[in-house]
């Protein structure tokens, strides 16, 4: 199809150019003429695969970047772990403590719940709180009471 245009192309100016016996100005004639416009297509070809190339290696410096970044982030993970391998979730019940300001002491909870279990400290994942009554409050038909109290504890913890 190329081939066509351009064959159909040299017979247009082959028609407007001047003929053999006769002098040309553009120094060449149909020839030269040709010649020309395959060497402008070719710089044009040339250049646009020179910014194809540039914008591969755009690409993939950018790609090598992305991949040093998730190694580092990789072996950083790692490290993480390998900095805690004692440590763990566990379950148990241990009451929060009211604390000077009158609200429970949950880390204190889960530090005794953690130390009971062998390890040095922790922290607390999930906390229950209940309405703790006499047994008089339920056994006279109600469920509260001014004898009841709120207390809150540590159900399951991070030790370490």
């Amino acid at each position: 199809m190329a081939a066509a245009v351009v064959l159909m192309s040299a017979l247009a100016a082959a028609q407007d150019a001047p003929a053999p016996e006769q002098k040309s100005n553009d120094g060449g004639g149909f020839l030269a003429a040709v010649s020309r416009w395959f060497k402008d297509q070719g710089a044009s070809v040339n250049s646009s695969f020179e910014s194809a190339r540039k914008k591969v290696e755009g690409m993939s410096r950018d790609a090598g970047d992305a991949a040093k970044s998730t190694v580092e982030g990789a072996k950083d993970a790692a490290g993480a772990v390998a900095r805690i391998p004692a440590a763990r979730a566990i379950s148990g019940h241990e009451k929060c403590p009211p604390a000077p300001n009158g609200a429970p002491d949950c880390v204190a909870a889960a530090s005794t719940m953690c130390k009971a279990k062998g390890f040095d400290s922790g922290k607390s994942l999930d906390m229950t709180t209940a309405e703790v009554c006499p047994p008089k409050v339920y056994m006279s038909g109600r469920s509260t009471g001014p004898e009841c109290s709120t207390e809150t504890f540590v159900s399951r913890a991070f030790c370490q």
